[in-house]
């Protein structure tokens, strides 16, 4: 057994909190009770529960504009998130930061970042502050494959190799960067080879396997732990949705979406092995789908019940910058 048993049951719940919080989410959206843009995270579950698994209260994460399942993955209370997303005032960023800036820093999840590739530098700078301040923590920042061929990607990961940072780039490769095939815009099959470049390793994983992507997690944060520096890892995945909630996905045939689910399913996945393997039981995992059920409705009770922010607090919780001229 590679992890004992109440861990495989942290693993799941995490998962089916995950694909029943981007389900619920995305009915919502549709019937108009949750404010702007959703990007859901729903089929790449494997890999926020896989990475986040090997984290504590001393390391942090930097996310992306689809982040709902790392905040989940770094233990986000759900209520908070819910009415954050929902704009309220209960929401753990008081209903101004909405699904793109979700963040708790007690929790150590630094926030979803609605530039693309904005999470990756932030991750460097938490991984320097670490290792100055000599606190055992790792960084971790997630990004898909689209922010791969951002500046700031090579920028960041130069600069770490150099300092030989504790900090993991976790790169989640759905196949897409927005509406574009990753065969489109990058000339390389595996974009893990880059990390040769500047000195580090590069290992590539199927994302849609739990188990995978926690073997892998472990050595590269392992790795950062031990002061030998940074990793790039490459999770292989698939977002069930759209881009956006109400994307048309004219850009992706139909049937590679259905052929996914219906073969490589993270939590279908994980399900055959732990059953199988007879290291839980279906009876376990039955409880864990009504536990999490409840919990997705009450979050969303608690969401939709919590008022909106006050005009009086716009300056409150935020940095404002003033600039006056000089007197005289």
């Amino acid at each position: 057994m590679p992890l004992d048993r109440t861990r495989l049951l942290d693993a799941y719940r995490v998962m089916r909190t995950i694909r029943t919080v981007e389900q619920t989410l995305h009915e919502l959206s549709l019937a108009g009770r949750v404010p702007g843009f959703l990007h859901l995270y729903a089929g790449e579950e494997a890999v926020a529960a896989g990475v986040c698994a090997h984290l504590g209260a001393v390391d942090t994460v930097t996310s992306t504009h689809r982040g709902h399942g790392h905040a989940i993955a770094r233990g986000i209370d759900l209520g908070a998130m819910m009415a954050e997303l929902f704009g309220r005032r209960d929401g753990v960023c008081r209903g101004k930061g909405g699904t793109m800036h979700v963040a708790d820093t007690d929790k150590g999840m630094l926030g979803a970042n609605g530039i693309v590739g904005g999470g990756i530098p932030l991750a460097v700078g938490a991984a320097l502050s670490a290792k100055v301040r000599r606190t055992g923590g790792v960084a971790v920042a997630f990004f898909g494959d689209g922010a791969a061929n951002q500046g700031l990607f090579h920028e960041s990961l130069n600069l770490a190799a150099v300092l030989v940072l504790p900090v993991v780039f976790v790169c989640e490769n759905n196949g897409y960067g927005e509406a574009t095939p990753v065969e489109y815009h990058a000339r390389v099959r595996d974009l893990a080879v880059r990390a040769a470049g500047y000195g580090m390793p590069g290992v590539v994983v199927d994302g849609m396997d739990f188990f995978a992507v926690h073997a892998a997690a472990a050595d590269a944060i392992l790795r950062a732990r031990r002061g030998e520096g940074p990793t790039l890892l490459e999770c292989k995945t698939y977002r069930y949705f759209g881009h956006y909630v109400g994307d048309p996905l004219t850009y992706r045939p139909k049937e590679e979406a259905e052929r996914i689910r219906t073969t490589r399913d993270p939590l279908d996945a994980f399900e055959r092995r732990v059953l199988a393997e007879r290291w839980l039981a279906a009876d376990d995992l039955r409880r864990i789908d009504a536990e999490v059920a409840a919990a997705v409705e009450a979050a969303v009770r608690y969401a939709e019940a919590s008022p909106p922010p006050d005009p009086a607090d716009v300056t409150r919780d935020v940095y404002v910058h003033y600039a006056r001229a000089e007197e005289g």
